[in-house]
């Protein structure tokens, strides 16, 4: 085995573990969340205030289901696989739980669980306040188009980039990269956001139980609809960060207004 080998082989799983599987950063967990909130109702910002306790909003616990992993290491490598589904490319990103989410074990039956569980007035208090801690940080994760990538290459994890001299891999680059090589502060990119919010949601917007399939399904549709995997791996194209922000600054846009469409339907007066 070549010392050049050597060296490849020992950068390589550096930068595996230097960028691991994860969610959105926290910059987009708690701009989604904070997006979702504002378009809530009277009713039901109530009912999150009586779960959440005072002084706690979406924002604060959006990015509780990945901090899981350091506080509580069992549950956190125990629901790892609630953060994302892997559908071959040979499904044509069509959704199948018997092949895809064995034992309920990915992010569309997760998802679809807690979503039920926070809906169910009589459940424990903390149950459901757990629930829609893993509702804010799942219905993120299920937009970020590579959380339902391909198994061969881990959602993009194992697809090299090089981002402005840095390492990294292009399932990172989509959770965090993106966001911040706009180069803005939280409250100036929820401003942003903002803008781009419609004043209704549309008919597919509104929460149901198979809501979470049809999201993956899209989600993975977009991977080739959109080319979010460069030609080779290894520096990025010219562009290619201005060309592809919009497109998931959209997919934010559109998961907060599932995840208010989700509270609503769970948490607000009109069930």
């Amino acid at each position: 085995m070549s010392f050049a080998f050597l060296r490849w082989l020992c950068l390589f799983i550096a930068l595996i573990a230097a960028f691991p599987a994860a969610a959105f950063g926290p910059l987009g967990h708690r701009l989604i969340a904070a997006l979702a909130e504002e378009r809530l109702s009277p009713e039901a910002r109530a009912a999150v205030a009586d779960l959440l306790g005072e002084g706690r909003d979406l924002a604060a616990i959006s990015t509780w289901a990945d901090e899981l992993r350091d506080q509580d290491p069992e549950r956190g490598r125990a629901t790892a696989r609630w953060h994302f589904v892997n559908i071959p490319r040979e499904a044509g990103c069509r959704f199948e739980e018997a092949r895809d989410c064995p034992e309920g074990q990915c992010i569309v039956a997760a998802l679809r669980d807690q979503a039920t569980l926070l809906g169910e007035r009589s459940a424990p208090i903390a149950a459901r306040e757990e629930a829609l801690k893993w509702a804010v940080h799942l219905v993120a994760d299920i937009h970020q188009p590579l959380h339902a990538g391909y198994p061969d290459d881990r959602g993009g994890n194992l697809f090299q980039v090089h981002v402005r001299g840095r390492g990294s891999n292009l399932h990172a680059l989509w959770d965090s990269g993106l966001l911040e090589s706009r180069g803005l502060r939280e409250a100036e990119y929820l401003a942003r956001l903002r803008e781009r919010m419609p004043a209704k949601p549309g008919k597919t917007d509104r929460w149901s139980a198979s809501a979470p399939k049809r999201w993956a399904e899209e989600s993975c549709a977009l991977i080739e609809i959109l080319g979010l995997y460069p030609p080779r791996p290894g520096r990025l194209p010219k562009g290619y960060l201005e060309q592809m922000r919009p497109h998931l600054e959209e997919r934010m846009v559109l998961a907060a207004l599932r995840l208010a469409a989700l509270i609503e339907s769970s948490l607000g007066a009109k069930r």
